[in-house]
C-alpha cells in the first residue's frame, strides 16, 4: 500500500502585501521564512512540526518553485504517511492559494522521491496528495482567483482551510474543485499550526470528521483560550 501523503501550502504572512492585521515586523516579512509567523515561529508549520514528537523531519530547504522559499518534508513516526509544506513568499499568496486549489482539483501532480530511504521511497504530491491543506491569511478576502481549477478525476480528496471565514470565501472554488472540506472556518482566526496538528492525528487515526473536528477545536482552546464553545462554532466540517 503506497504511503498517504499530506501537502500543506502555506503563504507566509506579510504586512505589506496582506491586507492582514500588522503583526511585529520580525514576524510579518513574507521573504523570511525563518522568522515567519506561519512558518518558522514557534506555531509555524515548520517549527511546530519539527519539535513534534509525533512527526520527524526528513529535509528543509529545497526550492521547487521560484514562489517558495522553503520546502520541508515530515515522516509520522508511528504510521506511513509524509506531510509535505511549502513556505510561500508573502506577495505570492495569490499563487499559494492558486496551487492550493489546483492540488485540490487532483491537477499538477507530483513525484518526490526521498533517495535518502532506504529503500528508496517515491511520495504523491500536490494533486495526487490524499490531503491538502493551506494555511495563511485568507487572501480571497482581497482578490479574486484569475482562475477556478475544476476537478479532475473521481480520486477521493480531503482538505483543511486554515484561514479567517474560510468557509465563506473558499465555498465556490473548493466545491469545484472536487475535494472535501474535512476542515473549515467560520470567523477570523490565528491560522497556527497547531490545529493542523491536531486535525491530523485524527485523519491518521482514520476517525470521523466530527472527531476531528473537535479535535481541532480542542486544540485551539488550548492555545487561544477562546473557550471550548466557540472554538466548536468557529471551525466546521463538510458542506
Amino acid at each position: 500500500m503506497p504511503s498517504r501523503t499530506v501537502h500543506v501550502f502555506v503563504a507566509l504572512a506579510d504586512n505589506e502585501h496582506q491586507g492582514i492585521i500588522p503583526v511585529p515586523a520580525r514576524l510579518g516579512n513574507g521573504l523570511d521564512p525563518a522568522h515567519n509567523l506561519y512558518w518558522g515561529a514557534a506555531a509555524g508549520v515548520k517549527t511546530f512540526f519539527a519539535r513534534s514528537a509525533d512527526w520527524a523531519v526528513v529535509s528543509c530547504g529545497q526550492r521547487p518553485k521560484p514562489e517558495v522559499l522553503e520546502r520541508c518534508l515530515f515522516k509520522h513516526r508511528s504510521a506511513d504517511v509524509y506531510l509535505v509544506a511549502d513556505a510561500y513568499r508573502g506577495d505570492e499568496i495569490r499563487q499559494a492559494i492558486l496551487d492550493f486549489f489546483d492540488a485540490a482539483s487532483g491537477a499538477s501532480p507530483e513525484s518526490i522521491t526521498l533517495a535518502s530511504a532506504s529503500p528508496a521511497v517515491t511520495l504523491s504530491a500536490r494533486g495526487d496528495s490524499n490531503l491538502v491543506a493551506y494555511v495563511g491569511h485568507d487572501g480571497l478576502m482581497d482578490f479574486q482567483l484569475p482562475l477556478i481549477p475544476h476537478k479532475k478525476n473521481e480520486t477521493h480528496r480531503d482538505a483543511i482551510i486554515l484561514a479567517c471565514a474560510s468557509r465563506q470565501y473558499f465555498a465556490e472554488p473548493l466545491r469545484a474543485s472536487g475535494a472535501n472540506p474535512l476542515l473549515w472556518t467560520t470567523g477570523l482566526m490565528a491560522p497556527e499550526a497547531y490545529t493542523l496538528k491536531a486535525a491530523l492525528d485524527g485523519w491518521i487515526a482514520g476517525e470521523t470528521s466530527e472527531q476531528i473536528h473537535e479535535r481541532a477545536a480542542a486544540a485551539y482552546d488550548k492555545y487561544q483560550k477562546c473557550g471550548l464553545r466557540g472554538a466548536r462554532r468557529l471551525f466546521v466540517t463538510g458542506w
